[in-house]
């Protein structure tokens, strides 16, 4: 696109983009002027200025495992399972269905579960329906391990321990515990790795699969989870939430072999620290 007129980049963008659209390219550093990547929204165009959209051709996509039926990736933090209905690219969903289609553009991709947005580690998406299908109506049979680790505030007073709360939803997408006539049973097995009088590192085992479980019952108990700022923690260590999904289990409902994927715990959550950081 050549500049006609001069004017701030941002505005420029704006002929083109609406302003969401026109600030993730920024932020994402896909606008070129004149070859070089700006991502200033006020940098200044000259007439004859060449404006150039580069999106960039590879996702930071990793695979954990990949077979005629499966795809398994470790999730980053801050990344989307799926569309939430505002943000429909920067989703799991939408890296793996992107890689798929480069291979064949008949590639199809279908999500069996989800983790939050800020949840980072195992994710697994089948490449068929038939397989999907058999999952979900099966979860509970076939899924045999759901591990977490969490770095939560302040020191657990037992070493290990079984939660077990009846979860609700409110309109307002809070989920918060209540009575077992209003809400749906949640049990969440931990046990302590270590601690100091700050935080503790746990290792969770799920035997249910609620929304925002492990926040919401870790949180009940005066143990939120270090970052999640919804549920009540008052610190951010690790500029992240500090969940990391490190084990999915599952048996085969075609071959009946047992898998059981791993994602390495990022190295800083398993680094307590003290609210000063050190």
């Amino acid at each position: 696109m050549i500049v006609k007129k001069e004017m701030c980049l941002l505005d420029f963008l704006l002929q083109s983009y609406n302003r969401k659209n026109a600030k993730n390219l920024l932020k994402y550093q896909q606008v070129y002027v004149n070859s070089k990547p700006i991502a200033r929204f006020d940098h200044p165009l000259k007439v004859n200025d060449v404006v150039e959209i580069k999106k960039k051709e590879t996702t930071p996509l990793d695979i954990i495992y990949e077979d005629q039926d499966l795809i398994v990736i470790n999730k980053p933090s801050g990344l989307l399972s799926m569309s939430d209905g505002k943000e429909k690219e920067k989703t799991a969903y939408h890296w793996v269905s992107e890689y798929l289609k480069k291979q064949d553009k008949r590639n199809k991709v279908f999500i069996v579960h989800r983790l939050d947005r800020e949840t980072s580690g195992v994710l697994m998406f089948c490449k068929n329906e038939k397989i999907r299908d058999l999952l979900q109506n099966q979860w509970n049979d076939l899924v045999f391990e759901r591990g977490y680790m969490a770095v939560v505030e302040g020191q657990m007073k037992k070493q290990q321990g079984t939660l077990k709360n009846h979860l609700a939803q409110s309109k307002s997408q809070v989920v918060y515990v209540t009575n077992e006539d209003k809400g749906k049973l949640a049990i969440t097995h931990y046990r302590v790795l270590k601690q100091n009088h700050y935080a503790s590192l746990l290792e969770i085992h799920l035997d249910t699969g609620r929304k925002n479980q492990i926040r919401v019952q870790l949180s009940h108990i005066g143990h939120p989870i270090v970052g999640d700022k919804k549920y009540g923690a008052k610190t951010n260590t690790f500029q992240r939430l500090a969940l990391h999904a490190h084990q999915f289990g599952f048996l085969h409902p075609y071959t009946h072999q047992k898998y059981l994927f791993e994602a390495k715990t990022p190295f800083s959550l398993m680094a307590i620290k003290n609210k000063s950081g050190k």
